[in-house]
């Protein structure tokens, strides 16, 4: 081979790995982005978590097999409170306004009463931070695309992780997107579903069905101001001799507005059975004194 021929071999090669480099190199930059985006959005979520002492009022709409209710919602130092203006789209009876009314007066008057709610919602608040932190481990994330101001991701489960506990294992099944409000880096949706069956003591505890699905939304409330507004769970399946389970709920919540400084539990509690939470709020409240 003549010394015109080489060098037109070697060229050869040099553009065709340099074809491959370029080809590859999309795809391992975006799987990285999409990696570094993932670990970003949960920092933030988690000091946000520990630092964020805003208190709002609100209005829950809450939906399940068993209840249908609608909340006005009043977030206090000591405890969050609450009143049910609706039951089914109706305008509670008055035996159930009434004992409404005494889990209020509990709630602000029972020291223990409180403690026992503040547990419940710590044991909530620490699966739920959990289980956020599993997310850049748990999956695989790719970038599906980026467009006015929001980051759109797709994830798969992650074969080489090991979820350490049960509620976990259920996660880690699921496969799903994640929307990124991309100024804030704020984690704006996660939706999943169930690709298999999740089985516990190989069905013997339990098993939930495939196809079930959750969903979680933020919105910003207020400049900066991210919260909760939208649950929606629909799982299915049997535990312990195919007895049924299931955990099918949808939780909307809306009209944030902030709680004016020095409101302690008795003037929440004030404000909830005056009218004037309902009044900030826009909504009618068929038991206002």
């Amino acid at each position: 081979m003549n010394v015109s021929a080489r060098l037109e071999r070697t060229v050869r090669i040099c553009l065709s790995v340099a074809v491959l480099l370029l080809l590859a190199v999309p795809r391992v930059t975006l799987a990285q982005s999409a990696d570094a985006i993932v670990r970003k959005v949960v920092g933030n979520e988690l000091w946000y978590s520990d630092h964020d002492h805003s208190r709002w009022m609100y209005e829950d709409d809450y939906k399940s097999p068993s209840k249908d209710l609608v909340k006005l919602v009043i977030q206090t130092p000591q405890a969050n409170l609450s009143e049910i203006i609706q039951s089914y789209g109706r305008t509670p009876s008055a035996q159930m306004h009434q004992g409404d009314l005494a889990r209020l007066k509990k709630t602000v008057n029972d020291a223990s009463y409180r403690a026992q709610l503040r547990q419940n919602e710590r044991h909530d608040d620490q699966q739920a931070t959990n289980l956020l932190k599993m997310l850049p481990d748990a999956f695989i994330w790719q970038i599906d695309g980026r467009e006015n101001g929001i980051i759109r991701l797709s994830y798969h489960p992650n074969p080489k992780f090991s979820p350490p506990t049960m509620s976990s294992r259920v996660l880690a099944a699921m496969s799903g997107t994640m929307t990124v409000d991309e100024r804030q880096m704020r984690l704006e949706n996660l939706f999943g579903r169930l690709d298999k069956p999740v089985e516990f003591a190989w069905g013997l505890l339990g098993r939930l069905n495939a196809g079930g699905t959750f969903q979680v939304t933020r919105s910003e409330v207020a400049p900066n101001e991210w919260q909760i507004t939208e649950t929606h769970v629909h799982i299915s399946g049997h535990a312990l001799f195919f007895k049924d389970i299931g955990d099918q709920e949808d939780d909307v919540t809306s009209r944030y507005h902030p709680v004016p400084d020095g409101v302690d539990m008795q003037k929440a509690q004030q404000m909830l059975l005056d009218g004037e939470v309902a009044k900030t709020l826009g909504v009618s409240d068929p038991f206002a004194q």
